[in-house]
């Protein structure tokens, strides 16, 4: 059979579109399985990352954004649906595969720890090394580099413990950037962290996100720096999953409809919420 040039072109664009996806969803339900029945979370999940993205997860608090980030990392099984990684069922991938593939920094606090600096970082290369855990030359250039993106190379010989909370927060995306994956996902990485760390923390990622090529997807309630800094914003509902630039979620209200409360109000100039006042 002969495909005319506009038939070829035409799947040529399919196929270019379709590979810059590094992560797909298709009716995927999130949640928890129990003895006598599945706890349905969020079900139809159709959700598409471009790669080189930076994207804010958003939602209220048990809506099920650390749920929907550990089931795409693969931390918890699928209820139902599909995950495709890279274009293949996420299924279909080995543990060490999935490590080489996707990094994940949760929002348990980080434990006190008598490891150095250096030695968290160096866990990132687990997925590379030989069987007994010898790093290469490789391995520790890439924790070098990992470091020095992170700022945090003037601690290498300090114990974690010994660090601020956005000092520790740095160490474990150092060493999510030492593991080398292309796609990152990090819940509630400002969590307790005060104005001038939060800023700090989001603009890294951002900075991260552009000049390595990575996906990063963040859980956050930092509303105001995420619809300046994301390229897309994920807005979880209780019923229901939008997505879409920043600008785009603000000028059909999916933004304002976050909050369901006569308590705030969302400021489109500004990109703000705000309180109400009576």
């Amino acid at each position: 059979m002969v495909i005319g040039a506009k038939t070829q072109n035409t799947l040529l664009t399919l196929e270019t579109s379709t590979a810059n996806y590094i992560l797909k969803t298709e009716q995927l339900s999130i949640g928890y399985s129990t003895r006598t029945a599945p706890i349905v979370v969020q079900k139809n999940l159709n959700i598409t990352l471009k790669k080189g993205t930076f994207v804010c997860l958003l939602g209220n608090n048990g809506v099920g954004k650390s749920t929907l980030l550990r089931t795409l990392s693969l931390m918890q099984p699928q209820l139902e649906g599909t995950i495709l990684l890279n274009q293949k069922s996420i299924d279909t991938y080995n543990s060490q595969e999935i490590a080489t593939e996707i990094s994940l920094v949760l929002t348990e606090p980080i434990p006190t720890s008598n490891l150095s600096v250096l030695e968290v970082v160096a866990l990132g290369r687990q997925p590379y090394t030989n069987w007994i855990g010898n790093l290469s030359f490789d391995d520790h250039t890439m924790i070098a580099q990992a470091m020095e993106q992170t700022q945090v190379a003037k601690f290498a010989t300090k114990k974690l413990h010994e660090l601020s909370d956005g000092q520790k927060q740095r160490v474990m995306i150092a060493r999510a950037l030492a593991q080398n994956t292309p796609l990152i996902f990090l819940d509630e990485p400002t969590a307790h962290l005060d104005i001038h760390y939060k800023i700090s923390i989001l603009s890294l990622l951002k900075t991260i996100c552009k000049t390595l090529d990575k996906s990063i997807v963040i859980a956050t309630h930092e509303i105001s720096f995420a619809t300046q800094l994301a390229d897309q914003l994920w807005l979880m509902f209780p019923d229901k999953f939008v997505s879409g630039a920043p600008d785009e979620l603000i000028k059909n209200k999916s933004l304002q409809k976050l909050f369901n409360t006569n308590l705030v109000s969302f400021d489109a100039n500004s990109k703000h919420f705000s309180i109400k006042h009576r």
